[in-house]
């Protein structure tokens, strides 16, 4: 199985938040102080949670300084020395933790283990970052942190930064590893719905089964099988409506002509006419006439 992305994320910056704190926790730079007037101008005093250093030029650095001023008696300096060794042990812890539930040599990465790795990494974040937030507010005040009697100017020096940073790398990757619960808490939802219940529950809404009736089908989908048309049977086939109004039909009509062709032909008209014409149509010409026979 392929290795999700929170866990990918947790496992990088937690390492990292966990340099940076054990930097911020050794080296002695929580505060800058300089600009003393008894001492040359290029003298810096270096203080942190364990050791004082002095440098000078930016090559002579003297460190062990000793304390006059009473500075590691300090409130905020005992506590930062206390929660910071306990932010190391806890991140320790938590990132044996995410070794063995991220992967571990097995196929299936176990969530259970990689979520609560995240809850100890994110508990270590805010174990570094209380007291570097709360020397930061005190930094400046000469009665929490005292100072020399001289007049000179305090800054915050890098070690505090890196208590910063590697605080929100804690956080940010405890919060990351921590959202390995998600998968777990979806197969405990699950399994949970698919268990099955005590007893039957009766249903609050009773069913009620209609049944339409089946649209008719077209004699183009009914009728046709193995590839061929069929037509319906008699008793499917219905007549078809007439559509529209009977036209009147005229009634039977002989020919008629203006001009009677058998006025003349008469035998008094035979007697009377001359008996070289037969007729006086022209369509008789072609008839033989009386003389001739």
């Amino acid at each position: 199985m392929r290795t999700p992305v929170v866990m990918t994320l947790g496992m990088v910056f937690a390492p990292c938040g966990l340099l940076f704190n054990l930097t911020s926790t050794l080296a002695p730079g929580w505060r800058l102080v300089k600009g003393f007037l008894d001492q040359p101008v290029d003298v810096e005093l270096y203080q942190g949670l364990w050791d004082m250093c002095r440098e000078q030029s930016s090559s002579e650095r003297e460190c062990g300084q000793q304390d006059k001023s009473g500075y590691f008696e300090a409130q905020p300096v005992l506590v930062a020395r206390a929660l910071m060794v306990t932010s190391l042990a806890v991140t320790v812890l938590g990132l044996l933790l995410a070794s063995l539930g991220v992967r571990c040599w097995q196929d299936v990465p176990n969530f259970v283990l990689a979520g609560l790795s995240g809850v100890v990494l994110f508990v270590a974040g805010l174990l570094s970052l209380i007291p570097v937030s709360w020397y930061n507010h005190f930094l400046r005040d000469r009665d929490v942190l005292p100072l020399p009697a001289s007049q000179v100017t305090v800054q915050v020096s890098y070690s505090l930064v890196l208590g910063y940073l590697g605080s929100c790398l804690l956080l940010l990757g405890g919060f990351s590893l921590a959202l390995s619960f998600a998968p777990w808490c979806e197969e405990r939802c699950r399994r949970s719905r698919k268990a099955p219940s005590a007893g039957p529950r009766r249903s609050s809404v009773s069913t009620i089964r209609v049944e339409w009736p089946e649209p008719e089908l077209t004699p183009a989908i009914k009728y046709y099988s193995d590839g061929q048309h069929r037509p319906p049977p008699a008793q499917h086939r219905k007549p078809k409506p007439k559509v529209g109004f009977p036209m009147p039909r005229p009634p039977p009509k002989a020919y008629t002509n203006s001009v009677d062709v058998l006025a003349g032909e008469g035998w008094e008209a035979a007697q009377s006419q001359d008996s070289t014409s037969c007729s006086s149509h022209p369509y008789d010409s072609t008839l033989p006439c009386d003389s001739d026979l």
